[in-house]
């Protein structure tokens, strides 16, 4: 089954400029990520920000936590630089809306470039707290990482969570998580955002049930999602990834049920620019071993 579109023109009009959701925005319009968001409330098994080097390229790297004043400047230089960059958007190193900063940031912005679009990418575990703030900030378009929607699978990915002062782990951890992000994706479809889904292909753990994901999403009316190879680092790191014929399986599989993206490349924190021409990297490229970024709390989570 597939969603009757009921798109409005001007969504339309933002969907064909963000080069995330549209594959021929991809080579004529950039997107600028701002790395204001260290603090992160989930440990997943394949995540690992405590590094960065210019030779990376992946979700959680950057080379400098920026202040919301700094994510500005950085903006209005950009944006003057490369005139073609349309959407401003907030992922990382850690959870955006782990940290207040993200939606200072996004006031900023908003108010000196009213015409940009703004993008955030979340895991969800907070996303129904903080929706209404989400929602004033006047984002347009959201990322939820949904790497299963049965509890006996999440909690093979997740190591913790850390939720309303409290650190918790195991089915409970995958319980609360995935309550959250359903009821987060619902709330944005509803409130009107175009929400996308990124997905962690891992063989051996969700490769079949990715599938059952695609059908909720069709469900809730999610715009588009993104199956995303498994770079097997941290306690994942001796999981092979999937194949390009595996992950194309999977995709084939879930497309009668949401749209497909095949683009990505997996973006770190502080890329802007085209997807294929990250020139955070280009610009850094100096050889060295850059600054480090550590992982949030774990030592902060009182038991």
């Amino acid at each position: 089954m597939i969603l009757k579109d009921c798109m409005s023109d001007e969504t339309r009009r933002k969907i064909s400029e963000h080069p995330c959701y549209s594959p021929e925005a991809q080579h004529k319009f950039g997107r600028l990520h701002l790395a204001v968001a260290p603090s992160c409330n989930i440990q997943c098994n394949y995540c690992d920000r405590k590094f960065d080097c210019v030779n990376e390229s992946r979700p959680g790297v950057t080379s400098e936590v920026l202040s919301p004043k700094s994510a500005l400047e950085k903006t209005a230089q950009i944006l003057k630089q490369h005139p073609y960059i349309r959407v401003v958007g907030i992922a990382g190193p850690g959870d955006p809306l782990d940290n207040d900063e993200t939606f200072e940031t996004f006031r900023l912005i908003r108010e000196n470039f009213p015409d940009i679009t703004l993008c955030i990418s979340t895991n969800g575990l907070l996303l129904p707290d903080r929706f209404s703030e989400l929602a004033e900030s006047d984002v347009e378009t959201l990322t939820v990482t949904l790497n299963a929607i049965d509890p006996d699978i999440q909690k093979e990915i997740i190591d913790m969570i850390y939720y309303n002062g409290k650190k918790y782990e195991g089915r409970e951890a995958a319980e609360i998580l995935i309550e959250n992000q359903l009821k987060g994706i619902q709330m944005a479809v509803t409130a009107g955002m175009t929400v996308k889904i990124n997905t962690v292909l891992i063989p051996g753990i969700n490769d079949k049930h990715i599938i059952e994901i695609a059908k909720k999403m069709n469900g809730l009316g999610v715009y588009i999602m993104n199956v995303m190879p498994l770079i097997n680092q941290a306690a994942f790191a001796d999981i092979v990834p999937p194949t390009d014929a595996e992950r194309k399986a999977v995709q084939d599989a879930c497309a009668p049920y949401v749209k497909q993206m095949k683009h990505c490349r997996q973006c770190r924190s502080d890329a802007y620019g085209l997807l294929g021409n990250d020139l955070s990297v280009e610009k850094k490229a100096s050889g060295k071993e850059l600054k480090t970024i550590a992982v949030k709390k774990d030592e902060e989570i009182k038991e």
